[in-house]
C-alpha cells in the first residue's frame, strides 16, 4: 500500500467517526426535546385538569405499591370442614376456640345452631346440649345447608355420661 492509499484510508476513518459522533448528538438532543415535551405536556395537564393529574399520579402509585408487595393475594387460613364420612369415629372440636375448656353445641335438628340462645336457663344446664372437646363421637347422618355440602352432622355420642345419645353439631367442630 502506498502512503496515498493510507492517507485516504485514515481520511474515510475519521469523517465516518465524525459522522457517527454527529447522529449520536443529534439522537441525544432529539431524546432530551421529546422529554421536555412530555414535561411541558403533563404541568399543562396539571394546570388544566388537576383532578386527572393527581388520580394519574395516585393511580401509578397503587401499580408500583403493588408491583413492591408481589401484587400476590394470601388467603386466610382456618378451620375446614373435612370430608366426613357415615359411620367414622371422630373427635368434637371447637373451631372457633382456643378454650379447651369450651364445649361444642349440640342441637335436636340441623339448622338450630344458627338461631342458638343461650339465655333460658335450661339451654344453658340441659344435659348433653355441652358436650366437651375431645369426646369421641360417630357420624350418623350429614345435612346441607346454606350451599355448603355437608354443614351440619348428626353424631352419636360414644364416651362420657352422654354415650348412645344423637344430636346435630356444625361440622367444623367435628374433627
Amino acid at each position: 500500500m502506498s502512503n496515498e492509499e493510507n492517507t485516504e484510508q485514515t481520511v474515510d476513518s475519521v469523517e465516518t467517526e465524525e459522522s457517527v459522533k454527529v447522529e449520536s448528538v443529534k439522537m441525544e438532543n432529539q431524546a432530551v426535546n421529546e422529554a421536555d415535551n412530555i414535561i411541558s405536556k403533563i404541568l399543562s395537564l396539571k394546570e388544566k385538569n388537576p383532578k386527572v393529574f393527581f388520580g394519574a399520579i395516585g393511580a401509578i402509585a397503587v401499580l408500583l405499591i403493588l408491583l413492591v408487595s408481589g401484587g400476590e393475594s394470601k388467603q386466610l387460613s382456618g378451620p375446614k370442614i373435612q370430608s366426613l364420612v357415615v359411620g367414622q369415629k371422630y373427635v368434637l372440636k371447637s373451631a372457633n376456640s382456643y378454650d379447651p375448656a369450651a364445649t361444642v353445641r349440640l342441637v335436636g335438628v340441623p339448622g338450630a345452631i344458627a338461631a342458638y340462645d343461650d339465655t333460658e336457663e335450661a339451654d344453658r344446664t340441659a344435659s348433653c346440649q355441652h358436650i366437651p372437646q375431645g369426646t369421641h363421637v360417630s357420624v350418623i347422618e350429614l345435612q346441607d345447608a346454606y350451599g355448603t355440602k355437608n354443614a351440619f352432622v348428626k353424631v352419636l355420642m360414644e364416651e362420657g355420661e352422654c354415650k348412645g345419645k344423637d344430636g346435630w353439631a356444625l361440622a367444623i367442630d367435628v374433627q
